[in-house]
């Protein structure tokens, strides 16, 4: 369901989140190496979440990659829907352009329960929710 790409900039905001959570800016380098994703696709994710502010950066000697308070508050939909679009949670579970309740796809109901509980779920996981197993250890950015 969701691109690899979203899936780095999940990662990459929750990492941001803690590192922020201690008062410290990051650059792309050290994101990249703490999620296992390349720079190249990490320094693009980041700018992108930037442009759109749902992170922050300073450029210079002591800048970098930040959240703020405010920041870490609002919902992982948000990531989701500034790499994904509008439309992710609408779209066919096998990519057909006409699906929908009078022509639907074979894994149609299935898929539309599933896809909602998803949206759901990002919807009201905050990213300092996802960002505390990971400062506490209980959860993993990485394999």
């Amino acid at each position: 369901m969701l691109s690899l790409t979203c899936k780095t900039a999940i990662k990459a905001v929750i990492y941001l989140s803690g590192k922020s959570a201690e008062g410290e800016k990051t650059g792309i380098k050290e994101v990249a190496e703490q999620i296992n994703a390349s720079e190249h696709t990490v320094g693009k994710t980041l700018q992108n979440l930037v442009k759109h502010k749902i992170i922050n950066s300073v450029k210079g000697p002591s800048g970098g990659f930040f959240l703020t308070e405010a920041q870490r508050e609002q919902p992982i939909y948000n990531v989701v829907e500034t790499i994904e679009g509008k439309t992710i949670f609408k779209e066919c579970g096998l990519g057909l352009s006409k699906c929908s309740e009078t022509h639907p796809c074979p894994i149609h109901n299935d898929y539309k329960v599933a896809r909602a509980l998803v949206e759901k779920i990002f919807k009201e996981k905050r990213i300092l929710d996802l960002c505390d197993p990971v400062t506490h250890g209980l959860a993993f950015l990485m394999d």
